[in-house]
């Protein structure tokens, strides 16, 4: 919050927050009421397998099978209890992803700053604004430092207004639109300055909520892996609605029972039809962007979660991301002479008191920025006791950074009421500009840079002039400034940067490093963090001078980008991808949004971003930490994963169902599915799918893995045919003990038994899905609470169907031995273990190459 005064602000104290919040409530828009449990219900009813199930009760109800009809309405209940859970579990992550998602503000309350939700201000607020802020609540502007505002959302105009400052806070707000006024009006964009208001207005009661806009944070879009599934389930029902009639006819031609066909056929479309795909998708994503959350990285697009295990770059700002963006002044050259500076020294030699001087004088007496909080310090440590700080001067003027000029003065007032004081500091060649050094001076200003940036130091410099009492100039150029010194400062690298930076590596990720500061501090950093290529580096300068082509050629090989400015990002992601990279970039500035909307996958920094970066991009780093980026590959490669592995177990399941509902069909033997079978086999499918798989940890191979492409599809001729293996082994071994035990045993014993070898097939194919690469029998060591219960809760009630009379008559079931229940368990071990053969296969693994 350069050159605002609000030092003497104290703000609300918590006591009167409390007593506003609970006046007023919180400070957010009308959005839609949440689905109530009526509707809820109704959505679940319009589903086609509840549709499917309704019409064969409503067949038995007509055949007079009452106790087949009830029995298939106590399963929809059931049904209906897990769906509800499924429901509720991604409607609260998803409420906690929009809390996360609102945005911010910055705020004075007891006298401290502090950054809060943008839905706890509260009238009487003190509101700090800054550049690319989106503003909270509407507010009267009591200082304001060059402010502009895009009030588009309000008043449709595209050109920014200016800000004027106001003293009397108890002024009424007017309406927005028109330049120099002193109001700010909720959900406008700070377009450039800086400014402090106090809120007058929140909520509904904002000008942006008399209009009635509801804004959404969290966006739904169809992402590419749900246009796959939504083709793939309209596939099957087209092909099940066929063979569903074809059946239908052929069981009544054969048989001559139209009845018992319909019910036939019904059973076929229910095994047909994976209506099962569009829920994972949606509990996968939603949840996993949940996940994704509690690691610090807030998800504001659902794509992104696919897109990031395709990720080949991550293009990361320096300050802040790779390093700790906790600045200390380590050296500082004054004339020919360059001085360490100790964190602990109590005092400094006198040739360097007017470098510290005049670069707290060049910043905020209360900085934010923590090279200006380096600078502060190390003042007030070593300069108490001399006549070098000024904190009875007056501020009369601030002239901000500007893109043609990276460097800011502030204008001075001194006590003794002499001539004006000015303070410069910025860029090194921005004070030498301002100090018209000649072609020798700059030489030997160039040398002193790289001494400290080789040392991986970021250099500012630091000037000073006069001036007398008369109109200020309008820019910076028009003082006579002279050099004062050079003030180097230090950044320590992350402590666990360099290991994940090797990760990256590991799984087929190149990290690009991005930064404003000197090739010499860019590629100290480079090597400190073991980046490739340390030594090769592209300035700002250079990059100009190349064509798109060109620069896709360079940055093949190069690593470190220095002297960059934001702008030029979006270049570097242009060449990017032209050489077919995906690309996540990381951002926190205004300038930094088309780059992060370019971007595959767009990151900003939540802790020094800015509003309208995070809105730009489809993630959000919260704690601005490049391990959080690698545990965000991770975990989006670990969803895939997961999500793969339940698809293609809902696919291979289906396969023996549909299968056992149509054979006995064209062989003219008895059915050995109905209906009910087919509820129960999806009681264990529908948890199986949206719990288990959903909650497994991610392969101990999945950072060694090269990217996925981003095209690739969910269901690839390879995995298709895994598929096909394990859903024709389960149904092969499943007509085989059906066969085998019909041939001297009853029909309905037959189908008991092929019936408990189809459930311990599924089991199995549950167990053996959980990894593509792991055994069935290690995955039983993994913890899972979801696959326990289902599989304790299968084995009970299967245990009471097989030897209950009245369930068993349900079932359509007989009596059935040991030996022979004994026989259909190993047939389902058989067909599992051979499910397992094919992960030692090279062949069904030509998509997951692993790197070691």
């Amino acid at each position: 919050m350069s050159g605002v005064s609000f030092e003497k602000l104290v703000g609300l104290t918590q006591n009167e927050v409390v007593e506003r919040q609970e006046r007023d409530g919180f400070n957010e828009l009308p959005t839609q009421e949440k689905r109530t449990a009526l509707v809820i219900l109704i959505e679940v009813l319009k589903e086609p397998m509840f549709l499917l199930l309704i019409a064969c009760g409503a067949l038995y109800l007509l055949s007079g099978e009452v106790q087949e009809a009830l029995m298939l309405l106590g399963f929809v209940f059931v049904i209906i209890g897990i769906t509800f859970y499924q429901e509720r579990k991604t409607e609260r992550a998803l409420e906690a992803l929009k809390d996360l998602s609102s945005p911010r503000a910055y705020v004075i309350r007891d006298g401290e700053k502090t950054r809060i939700a943008g839905r706890e201000v509260v009238c009487d607020d003190v509101l700090l604004l800054s550049e690319g802020d989106r503003v909270p609540a509407d507010c009267i502007l009591l200082h304001a430092t060059n402010v502009s505002v895009d009030e588009s959302l309000l008043t449709g105009e595209s050109v920014p207004v200016r800000k004027s400052s106001i003293e009397d806070a108890s002024t009424a707000i007017g309406k927005p639109g028109g330049d120099d006024i002193p109001f700010a009006f909720s959900g406008t964009l700070v377009v450039s300055g800086q400014a402090v208001g106090i809120v007058k207005a929140i909520g509904a009661g904002t000008e942006l909520g008399k209009i009635g806009k509801a804004l959404e944070s969290l966006e739904v879009e169809r992402t590419p892996l749900q246009i796959q599934t939504g083709k793939i389930v309209r596939t099957f029902a087209l092909v099940g609605g066929v063979l569903c009639a074809l059946v239908v006819v052929v069981y009544w031609l054969t048989r001559g029972n139209l009845l018992e066909g319909f019910l036939a056929g019904l059973s076929l479309a229910m095994a047909m039809l994976p209506e099962e795909f569009p829920v994972v998708m949606t509990i996968f994503l939603a949840l996993g962007a949940w996940r994704i959350s509690k690691h610090r990285v807030l998800t504001r697009r659902v794509p992104a979660i696919e897109t990031l295990g395709s990720a080949t770059v991550l293009c990361v700002d320096k300050t802040g991301t790779l390093t700790l963006n906790n600045m200390t002044v380590t050296d500082i050259v004054a004339g020919d002479q360059v001085f360490t500076v100790g964190t602990t020294d109590a005092a400094l030699p006198e040739e360097i008191h007017d470098v510290v001087e005049y670069s707290i004088l060049a910043s905020p007496t209360d900085p934010f920025d923590p090279m200006e909080k380096a600078m502060r310090e190390l003042g007030e440590r070593t300069l108490a006791d001399t006549e070098h700080l000024h904190d009875s001067w007056t501020l009369q003027r601030e002239y901000p950074l500007s893109q043609d000029l990276l460097a800011m003065s502030r204008v001075w007032t001194s006590a003794s009421g002499d001539d004006l004081v000015i303070a410069a500091k910025g860029a090194p060649e921005a004070i030498a500009d301002l100090c018209h050094f000649d072609a020798r001076r700059v030489q030997w200003l160039e040398e002193k840079i790289d001494l400290l940036s080789n040392q991986g130091k970021r250099v500012l410099g630091v000037a000073r002039a006069q001036y007398k009492k008369t109109d200020l100039p309008e820019q910076q150029h028009d003082f006579q400034f002279e050099f004062v010194g050079l003030i180097g400062l230090e950044d320590p690298v992350r402590p666990n940067v360099k290991g994940a930076i090797a990760e990256c590596y590991t799984a087929g990720i190149r990290t690009i490093m991005i930064t404003g500061d000197y090739p010499g501090t860019a590629m100290s950093i480079a090597r400190q963090i073991d980046l490739q290529n340390p030594d090769q580096h592209i300035t700002g300068a250079e990059l100009e001078t190349l064509t798109d082509e060109q620069l896709a050629q360079r940055i093949q090989d190069v690593n470190v980008f220095a002297r960059m400015v934001p702008e030029q990002k979006l270049r570097i992601v242009k060449a990017l991808k032209l050489n077919k990279e995906i690309v996540a970039m990381t951002g926190d500035g205004v300038n930094d949004a088309p780059a992060l909307k370019a971007a595959h996958i767009g990151m900003a920094m939540g802790g020094r971003g800015t509003d309208v970066a995070r809105e730009a991009a489809s993630l959000v780093l919260l704690d601005d930490d490049f391990n959080s980026i690698v545990t965000a590959v991770r975990m989006g490669r670990r969803i895939y994963d997961n999500l793969k592995k339940a698809m293609m177990y809902i696919l291979s399941v289906h396969i023996p169902i549909a299968g056992l509902s149509l054979i006995p069909v064209l062989l003219g033997w008895p059915l050995i599915l109905f209906p009910v079978h087919i509820v129960f086999l999806e009681l264990i499918i529908d948890p199986a799918c949206t719990l288990i798989f959903e909650a497994d940890k991610d392969d101990s191979g999945v950072m060694k893995r090269k990217p996925r492409k981003i095209d690739a599809k969910l269901f690839d001729r390879l995995t298709v045919l895994k598929c096909f293996f394990q859903g024709g082994l389960t149904l092969a071994v499943t007509i085989a003990v059906y066969v085998f035990i019909r041939h001297d045993h009853a029909v309905d014993e037959a189908r008991a038994l092929a019936f408990f070898t189809l459930v311990v097939c599924n089991l199995g194919m549950i167990l053996s899905n959980r990894s593509l690469t792991r055994s069935s029998i290690s995955m039983l060591r993994e913890k899972n609470t979801a696959f326990k219960w289902v599989i304790t809760g299968t084995a009970t009630v299967l245990c009471l169907v097989l030897t209950i009379s009245f369930l068993k008559n349900m079932f359509h079931f007989g009596a059935v031995s040991l030996n022979d229940v004994f026989l259909a368990l190993a047939g389902g071990i058989i067909a599992v273990a051979l499910m397992d053969l094919i992960k030692v296969i090279p062949f069904f693994h030509k998509n997951e190459t692993i790197r070691h």
